[in-house]
């Protein structure tokens, strides 16, 4: 029986499905936009809108495992539907911000933590990858790169343990197919804690592209990105890099438990996409 694979036109969900495909393992590429996805020839493509329950029966018939993205706004209408389909497992893509106090009132962290309640009150298998900050978070700082500009940051010394891509979708392929990993939930992180400017220095070294940080008021950085971000979500990522001004962070073990080997490095990310900060 397949596993159904949400958000395809995802790094995340594009990624694992590859992985599925390559070991062998029925997969069905879902997205909001089917008809957007080049999923691995041979691997069918079909439209699961988390936004739209009418699209869910129809993606779940015949489906045995999901890989979820949290999405709050229907989620007990695709719980109804995927256990009227006969799914047994669901691995959700979540957040460690579900690990702060009082996450229902973060405003990064609510929509995680409302999927994940839902999830835990259901009688599915549920296992919980909960990463922390992504390295592909560090293409918000490619255009300045690029330009020549200086990096803007509120918080330069507020530090963080990117995690890359591609051990979030090794991580999943373990959960979704190892079923003594199943039922769990895994804090993932990056091997090692890096302020802000030390990403923006090993970003520099990796593309060849000399960068100089340049630190700004948070309510400067906050109207810079009035047109990306709703408010809230600034005021929490502000807080958010306050709190771990100076502070190392933690290192978490989940990609170890699910993989077999650490975490890939953010100097290793940087390598791999360095042609995105060169000019």
């Amino acid at each position: 029986m397949p596993t159904l694979v949400t958000g395809c036109r995802g790094r995340v969900g594009a990624a694992l499905t590859a992985l599925l495909h390559q070991g062998g393992h029925p997969v069905r590429a879902a997205s909001r936009k089917a008809a957007e996805l080049t999923p691995p020839p041979g691997v069918p493509a079909v439209t699961c809108d988390l936004g739209d329950p009418g699209t869910f029966p129809a993606a779940l018939e015949g489906v045995d495992s999901v890989f979820l993205y949290a999405e709050p706004a229907h989620i007990d209408a695709f719980l109804t539907a995927a256990r009227a389909a006969g799914v047994r497992h669901i691995v959700l893509l979540s957040s460690s911000s579900v690990l702060a106090p009082d996450p229902a009132a973060n405003p990064i962290a609510a929509a995680h933590h409302a999927v994940e309640q839902a999830l835990l009150a259901s009688p599915l298998t549920a296992t919980l990858l909960r990463p922390g900050a992504f390295a592909t978070n560090a293409y918000g700082w490619s255009e300045a790169f690029r330009s020549g500009r200086p990096v803007d940051l509120p918080f330069p010394r507020s530090e963080g343990s990117p995690v890359h891509e591609a051990d979030l979708a090794e991580a999943a392929l373990a959960a979704l197919t190892d079923p003594a990993l199943q039922g769990a939930a895994y804090h993932l992180t990056g091997p090692a804690s890096l302020s802000a400017a030390e990403q923006v220095r090993v970003l520099a070294d990796a593309s060849g592209t000399p960068a100089a940080v340049h630190e700004v008021s948070p309510a400067a950085w906050k109207e810079s990105m009035a047109s990306y971000m709703p408010a809230e979500v600034a005021d929490g990522l502000l807080a958010y890099w306050a709190a771990t001004d100076g502070i190392p962070a933690e290192v978490a073990d989940g990609v170890e438990k699910l993989t077999g080997r650490p975490g890939r490095s953010f100097a290793t990310w940087a390598a791999e996409h360095a042609a995105a900060f060169r000019p």
